[in-house]
């Protein structure tokens, strides 16, 4: 045991798993007297894993040649000015292939109130408000899913599809169109729902992309609840619901893959 106090550089390498023997029992000794500094670090370690789960295949990828270290610090040197798409795009791939720890992740998680913290907000609340109806639980039902899915892209002006979850344990219920939320700049958002054989229940939020189309994830428990969100140039994406850890990050895994026609996915795989 030392007398060292606990700082938050030790508890960030704490949800990394980074601490030594000695000291990782020295901090679970002091967050046993802490729960809602305890249930802080636990978020910092799931949303990690969810980061990994959802991203770990563009960290395999090679840097493309015009984010290289060398080729960004020659452009700074030289006065280049860089756009904020350009930065962004820059800060996405420098943290998928780097970002494995929480002590990077709390740099760049969005502040308070940013879009995409109002997006997930905005998500969790319609989540809350739905999947507890039963005959009003969806506008349009799954047996209408062509039509479901026309009237949302077009009304989101965005093309998307209901993903199947199938081999998750989920099937379609319906989906219906939620009003946009004020300062999210996104317009309006598309919900599907689904349930499992338990009756357990997760919604898809959908809505058009950001105004500045940055690529962004971000992963958040509000009210005991789960929201994945994730952001490219044509949609923002909110996965809401109450699964255990590894079930969430299988179900969000597999929305993104489909939702963004990734390669590793092939459907009935």
């Amino acid at each position: 045991m030392t007398d060292a106090p606990i700082t938050e550089t030790d508890l960030l390498a704490y949800a990394d798993g980074l601490l030594d023997d000695a000291r990782r029992v020295e901090v679970d000794a002091y967050l046993a007297t802490r729960p809602e500094l305890a249930a802080e670090v636990a978020a910092w370690q799931r949303q990690s894993e969810a980061i990994h789960a959802l991203y770990d295949h563009v960290a395999a990828q090679s840097v493309p040649p015009r984010l290289s270290p060398h080729v960004l610090a020659g452009g700074l040197r030289r006065g280049n000015a860089w756009t904020w798409p350009a930065m962004a795009a820059a800060a996405v791939v420098l943290l998928a292939i780097g970002a494995s720890s929480g002590y990077l992740l709390r740099n760049v998680v969005e502040p308070a109130d940013t879009p995409a913290t109002l997006l997930v907000e905005n998500a969790v609340t319609a989540h809350a408000l739905y999947v507890k109806e039963n005959r009003h639980a969806v506008e349009v039902a799954a047996n209408e899913q062509e039509h479901l899915v026309s009237w949302l892209s077009n009304r989101i002006d965005a093309d998307i599809d209901a993903p199947d979850l199938s081999l998750e344990g989920f099937t379609l219920v319906g989906g219906r169109l939620l009003p946009a939320g004020l300062y999210t700049e996104a317009g309006p958002a598309a919900q599907l729902m689904y349930e499992n054989a338990s009756t357990e229940r997760l919604t898809v939020y959908i809505t058009g992309a950001l105004p500045d189309k940055a690529h962004g994830y971000e992963f958040a428990t509000v009210a005991g609840l789960d929201a994945f969100y994730w952001a490219n140039d044509e949609i923002t994406c909110t996965v809401v619901g109450a699964l255990a850890d590894t079930e969430m990050q299988a179900v969000a895994k597999k929305v993104y893959q489909q939702l963004t026609r990734h390669p590793d996915y092939q459907r009935g795989t």
